[in-house]
């Protein structure tokens, strides 16, 4: 799962203030991981314990890292500070594109499409319960699958196109041209899951390593560190980590995240190229 980490990591920089060209430093001055990464790591903690809803784990996560760089999106920030440890506020219809940012543990954690299916929907719609963003987490989540049990990228694009109906065609090159905050042309919101999943998932699927999946995720510009961490999650499985790539993301980790990380590897696997 530290593919989505470091992709948030590098695109923090970005998020508000976009680069259009992949020649940039990796891991930038200033780089640290954001919310995407909390609510990750939250996704596996519950995905490692089961005790509760991962609705707990999430309030839980974001009050014990209260101010992350990039900060949580607003309404998701009302929807922690109401609810408590007994009282867990009803989901708020988003779309938004957090669903899919933190879903990436999910992708790992089944054996079967129908409970990664359940397992994404699971971990999205105690917040984003709209079908758009309950399908970017399960589309997200179901690509690390296909790639965990043999899909080529090619036939993963097939298959996330014809399930979840998301139009793939584009380039990175015209993405870079044509996509930002404002969606393709500026004619929409690249904030949600429909305006931002398909384009994250391009980037991965049509690069050529894990570096080159995150670099062509942070170079269409939009939301970086969210498209960044989507896309790392998908490019991790599909080309595994450089282990000086990998041994850098993680000294940007704490030592609580750095275990539960481990743990989580242990249990369900990882791309990291030994």
């Amino acid at each position: 799962m530290l593919g989505g980490i470091i992709g948030d990591i590098v695109g923090s920089i970005y998020e508000f203030n976009n680069i259009r060209r992949k020649d940039f430093e990796f891991y930038g001055k200033q780089c640290e991981f954001t919310d995407d990464s909390i609510l990750s790591f939250a996704t596996a903690k519950y995905l490692m314990d089961r005790s509760q809803a991962p609705a707990h784990y999430y309030v839980d996560f974001a009050k014990r890292y209260p101010s992350p760089m990039g900060s949580y999106g607003n309404s998701f920030v009302r929807w922690v500070a109401q609810s408590t440890k007994d009282h867990i506020q009803p989901p708020y219809n988003s779309c938004g594109n957090g669903s899919a940012m933190r879903v990436g543990p999910v992708g790992w954690a089944y054996e079967t499409e129908q409970e990664t299916m359940e397992g994404a929907k699971e971990s999205a719609e105690c917040t984003h319960n709209h079908p758009e963003g309950i399908k970017g987490a399960q589309a997200t989540a179901m690509a690390i699958f296909w790639v965990r049990h043999g899909k080529s990228a090619k036939e993963i694009g097939e298959a996330i196109s014809q399930q979840f109906g998301y139009d793939l065609s584009m380039s990175v090159e015209e993405l870079q041209r044509r996509y930002s905050w404002n969606g393709i042309d500026g004619t929409g919101n690249g904030g949600i899951c429909q305006e931002s999943v398909p384009q994250a998932i391009i980037c991965a699927l049509k690069a050529t390593s894990f570096e080159d999946a995150v670099r062509n995720a942070i170079s269409i510009g939009g939301d970086s560190d969210t498209i960044g961490c989507i896309t790392g999650s998908i490019a991790e499985a599909l080309y595994g980590i450089p282990e000086d790539v990998y041994a850098k993301g993680l000294s940007y980790l704490n030592d609580e995240l750095r275990t539960l990380l481990g743990a989580f590897e242990a249990k369900y696997g990882s791309g990291r190229m030994s």
